[in-house]
């Protein structure tokens, strides 16, 4: 076993120079909605989920994004309510949220 069974990587990266990129579609925001989700509940530390920062993923074409690991499960996702459900239906539930999956040709 792993020392959690979850790890979710938030992409926050800015770009200065006009580029897209997470950081302009509010993807803090969501980092920490998430984190404050899995703690309350209950599933943050050893064994449970580790809620991370991350910088360029090199997906922004369909940023914001976060990657779920070990599964690598990568999302995309628009407002608190997509939060909510890769926290229900993934770190908590163990089942891919399909609708929020980020196509795997979407690069940069």
């Amino acid at each position: 076993m792993s020392y959690y069974q979850h790890h979710i990587f938030f992409c926050l990266n800015e770009r200065r120079n006009g580029e897209a990129c997470c950081a302009q579609q509010d993807a803090q925001a969501a980092f920490d909605h998430c984190k404050k989700r899995v703690k309350d509940a209950g599933l943050s530390g050893p064994g449970g989920v580790r809620v991370n920062k991350a910088g360029c993923l090199d997906r922004c074409a369909g940023g914001p994004v976060a990657v779920v690991y070990p599964e690598a499960v990568w999302y995309t996702f628009v407002d608190q309510q997509d939060i909510d459900e890769i926290v229900d239906v993934h770190l908590k539930g163990g089942r891919t949220v399909e609708r929020l999956v980020l196509p795997p040709d979407v690069g940069r």
